[in-house]
């Protein structure tokens, strides 16, 4: 080959690193791009949706519960003179196995006489896997990334969730909130799959339950030019679900980073009779 050769593709494996790098990615090997979720300190992702605490629905295919069409679930939207209301859980999705119907439709009834519904966050409960990615707008949640490890960052309350890159799951893990996540690149999406989830949480905002069989699969991209950040989330529990559904989730990238402190337990009052749980306390220290 010869020298101009050599320059001309050193010019392109340069311009390549500026596009990569300006788009928030970074080189992972000298022939392979991966995603960078964290370009700087200031990034940070906040949903990309009017209500980031309802997963968006998947082209075709089964589907993550939302609302019963009779009862349409309206968000609280500053600024339109829309009364909102209380979600109401579609029980006739054919996702689910009957004892999570017949359980979700006991809370439905108790909302339809006039009860307040809550979602964990509301009392300081760890939302779990898939639900984690589902946060209101107001919020914000940064990645830091190491060669080991990525964590996921909510800036309420400071929820943490960790990724362990390139490793196998083990052999049994230990059931938990937030469950044991792996990860590794696969092109330009981030794959993670998640198991050892105990079953104190719901998958979504409408209660739906599941078992400690739950098996998650997300794949996290960069899209529009690096703009946005997708997750593509495939859950699968047998103990719970007739089949494996698959949900969508999207953040838009914001400067409104670093995250500030935000303690859920201290701000929370119970102004009226909600249908909630006692907020979490230990009885001994963590270390």
């Amino acid at each position: 080959m010869t020298s101009n050769g050599v320059i001309a593709i050193a010019g392109a494996i340069a311009a390549s690193a500026a596009l990569a790098n300006a788009f928030g990615q970074s080189v992972r090997t000298t022939d392979h791009w991966h995603p960078r979720f964290a370009p700087d300190v200031a990034t940070a992702w906040q949903v990309n949706h009017p209500d980031g605490d309802d997963y968006i629905a998947p082209a075709g295919g089964p589907r993550p519960v939302t609302y019963d069409p009779a009862h349409p679930f309206v968000p609280t939207q500053p600024g339109r003179p829309i009364q909102p209301t209380y979600r109401i859980a579609d029980v006739a999705n054919p996702i689910l196995q009957p004892w999570a119907a017949a359980e979700m439709k006991r809370a439905n009834d108790e909302v339809l006489k006039g009860g307040v519904p809550y979602v964990p966050r509301e009392r300081c409960w760890p939302a779990g896997v898939p639900a984690y990615v589902l946060e209101p707008p107001f919020n914000i949640t940064i990645f830091i990334e190491t060669p080991k490890e990525i964590l996921m960052v909510h800036q309420n309350d400071q929820q943490i969730r960790r990724i362990f890159m390139n490793v196998p799951h083990s052999a049994h893990p230990k059931p938990s909130w937030t469950g044991e996540s792996v990860g590794h690149y696969e092109g330009d999406d981030l794959v993670v799959d998640t198991i050892g989830l105990n079953d104190r949480t719901f998958v979504d905002n409408y209660r739906t339950p599941h078992t400690d069989k739950l098996h998650v699969v997300e794949r996290y991209k960069l899209i529009d030019n690096g703009k946005t950040l997708q997750d593509t989330i495939r859950v699968e529990d047998p103990g719970a679900f007739t089949t494996a559904w698959t949900a969508i989730q999207q953040w838009k990238r914001t400067d409104r980073g670093p995250i500030e402190e935000d303690s859920c337990a201290e701000n929370n009052e119970n102004m009226f009779h909600y249908d909630v749980r006692p907020i979490p306390q230990t009885t001994k220290p963590d270390f």
